[in-house]
Order: structure tokens, then C-alpha cells, then sequence
């Protein structure tokens, strides 16, 4: 790969500390003497309402934004002494307006920093189809697009294709899935889970939203005020929250209630029909309907009823098999909108699995997630 010619400040990321940082804008804090230490390889969030800190302390160390006092190093390294255009260009930056260039198509916009990098044509074309593959976008489909002609979510994945294009060892994501709709801010998530372990690369991660802090993070670090109140995994937060503010943050009183007088019903995502695909269909229409349609898992069906499921990546993965969805498509786990959550949480854990189909006269209805579930009952 090209980028190993590239010249790189870090390879890997042992840690990053950062050690009584302050920011200050004329006599309000936005950061108060935070000290944080983030560990190589994992994923970690920060968390907190607008004006917690959160995003400055993000922007602070690609040095977007410059500190007042104290120190941000990267494996043991300070940044203060690295030209801030390079350390840039080995950070990976997402952010939720995705910044994406509207003149340029989406090859030049994943492989603007490679081409000022020096790289050839036909090394930034390899590697942004290797990219929109990665991120669920089949290059033949997106590569000579222009963002106007990309939905939100089709967006915001080229902005994480483009972070991606220098095979960076850090990522910076700034609220990333924030502006999309519920149902698609839940594909991506899922998606991102994927892509978070085949990278295995150090990621800080800005939200707002704790239901997507529990789901992705590894850590979490709750800002208010400008300051660290506390971090730890989802499990320390919920069972040990260092305030009040905390524990009303990851809604640590609710440990489960009503679980049992609760209807799937009552926790499913709601489908329309774009979801519902026939199961002669062959791979590279499904492909082509779901990039139209902005959806990234099918529901099949024939003429008898529901045959399976399909997602993105097993049709990128059976494209050139001259397969039809009958013929990849998984079985699927199908609960009635009147089963109890209890009950459908225990089979869904008991199968090793964590979707179902919700129907109802027959037809898909929508799609109960476990874990959306458990979050929302915690």
C-alpha cells in the first residue's frame, strides 16, 4: 500500500495523554484542567450536552483548535511539536456535515489528500474503489458521483471513506451519525461496529447521544462545564456513576423495569417498502435498489411468505456469483408485535443472535434489535 511510503509521524498509537489541558475563551472555560489518557486501540467516547467541552477537547488534539495550558502528547510525543499539517494528515477527522467538496466528484474527494501526497492515478483510484467497497458502497455505483447526488447516510460514508483514505492510526469522528433519520443512524451504527474491528485503529468519538455511546464505546468519558466528571466502560457508568449528573446521563435507575408487561410492539423499528425484497431478485439489482433507497439490510420474501434476510456487505460479498437473494439469504428469527420483550430477548440470546423480524398478517412489520432494546430498558 502506498501510504507505507507516505511519511508517517506514528504507525500505531501507544496511548495519548492528555495532561491539564485548559482552553479559554475570553473568561468562560471551554476545557478546565481536563487530564485523560486514551489507550491504543480502543474506541473511546465523549459524551456531554453543547458547551460541555466535548468537541473542543476532539479539535484540540489535531490542533483544529490550539490550547491555552498544558500538554497533549502521542506516544509520549507532544504535539506542539509536530507541523500541525502533518500531524493532520495522519489523523483521520469525520465529522457530522461530512465537509465534503459539492465540485468535486466522489473519487477526487476520497483521494484529494493521497494526490497531494504525490501518489499516481492509478494508486488513488485502487485505492478509493478498495475504500467505497469497505464502506458499503459498491465503487462501480458511487466512484463518479457528485455529493449532491448521494443521500446523508451515502454521505457520511464517504466523509469515513475519505478519513480513511491515509490508513490512519487514529480517527477523530465528531458527532458523525447525528443529523441522519433514527432508522439509518441505526444501520450505520451497526455498520461501524464492522468496520471498528477490521481497522482496529484508536478512534476518540464525540456524541451527545448515550443510547450511541453504550453501543459503540469502549470507555466513555462524561464532560459537563468543561470538565472530565467521569470515565469508564458502559457497565462502571451505569453501577457506579461518580454524581447525580451521571446517573441521570445513563439513566442508571432503571435497571430493566417493566420488561415483563412490555410488547414487542412496544421496542420494534418500523419497516416500509423499501425493505422488502423478492427472492428472485438478483444480487447487483438488490445492490443497485438498496444504494437508490439509502438501506443497508432486506427483508426477502416469495411468494409464500418471508424467506430470509439479506445485508450490504453478503450481497458485496456474492456479486459475482450470478446468485439470486433466494439463494443467500439468511433465516431469520420472527416474533408477532404481541410477544413479550422478556421472552423474545431470552430466545434472541439463547440462538446467539440479536434481530428479528416483527410480523404481522404475514408481512414484515418491522425489526426488533436486542441491544437497542436493552439499551433503552437500562
Amino acid at each position: 500500500m502506498k501510504t507505507t511510503q507516505t511519511q508517517r509521524l506514528f504507525d500505531r498509537i501507544e496511548s495519548i495523554r492528555l495532561a491539564n489541558v485548559t482552553k479559554k475563551y475570553d473568561d468562560r472555560f471551554a476545557v478546565d484542567d481536563l487530564n485523560l489518557e486514551i489507550k491504543g486501540g480502543e474506541l473511546l467516547i465523549l459524551i456531554g450536552q453543547s458547551g460541555s467541552g466535548k468537541t473542543t477537547t476532539l479539535r484540540m488534539i489535531n490542533r483544529l483548535i490550539e490550547l491555552d495550558e498544558g500538554h497533549i502528547t502521542i506516544n509520549g510525543q507532544d504535539i506542539m511539536g509536530f507541523d500541525p499539517v502533518k500531524l493532520r494528515r495522519n489523523i483521520g477527522y469525520v465529522i457530522q456535515n461530512i465537509g465534503l467538496f459539492p465540485h468535486m466528484d466522489i473519487h477526487d474527494n476520497i483521494g484529494l489528500v493521497p494526490k497531494l501526497e504525490g501518489w499516481s492515478e492509478g494508486e488513488i483510484s485502487g485505492r478509493v474503489e478498495h475504500l467505497l467497497d469497505f464502506v458499503a458502497l459498491p465503487h462501480e455505483t458511487f466512484i463518479n458521483r457528485y455529493p449532491r447526488q448521494l443521500s446523508g447516510g451515502q454521505q457520511q460514508r464517504v466523509g469515513l471513506a475519505r478519513a480513511l483514505a491515509m490508513d490512519p492510526p487514529l480517527l477523530l469522528m465528531d458527532e458523525p451519525f447525528g443529523a441522519l433519520d433514527p432508522l439509518l443512524r441505526r444501520q450505520l451504527q451497526d455498520e461501524f461496529v464492522r468496520i471498528k474491528h477490521e481497522i482496529g485503529r484508536t478512534i476518540v468519538f464525540v456524541t451527545h447521544d448515550i443510547d450511541e455511546a453504550f453501543k459503540l464505546g469502549d470507555r466513555i468519558g462524561i464532560m459537563d462545564g468543561g470538565k472530565l466528571v467521569q470515565v469508564g466502560t458502559p457497565e462502571e457508568l451505569i453501577l457506579a456513576p461518580e454524581n447525580e449528573l451521571v446517573a441521570s446521563i445513563v439513566d442508571a435507575d432503571k435497571k430493566f423495569k417493566h420488561m415483563d408487561t412490555l410488547r414487542v410492539k412496544d421496542m420494534l423499528s418500523h419497516l416500509d417498502d423499501k425493505y422488502i425484497f423478492e427472492s428472485g431478485m438478483g444480487v447487483d439489482q438488490a445492490l443497485d435498489r438498496m444504494a437508490v433507497n439509502n438501506v443497508e439490510i432486506g427483508i426477502v420474501c416469495d411468494g409464500s411468505g418471508l424467506a430470509g434476510q439479506v445485508e450490504m456487505a453478503d450481497l458485496l460479498r456474492s456479486r459475482d456469483e450470478g446468485k439470486t437473494l433466494e439463494d443467500i439469504a439468511e433465516s431469520s428469527i420472527v416474533f408477532s408485535p404481541h410477544d413479550s420483550v422478556a421472552m423474545a430477548l431470552g430466545e434472541l440470546k439463547d440462538r446467539g443472535r440479536s434481530v428479528a423480524i416483527v410480523m404481522e398478517n404475514e408481512r414484515p412489520f418491522g425489526l426488533f434489535f436486542s441491544d437497542e432494546v436493552l439499551l433503552k430498558l437500562i
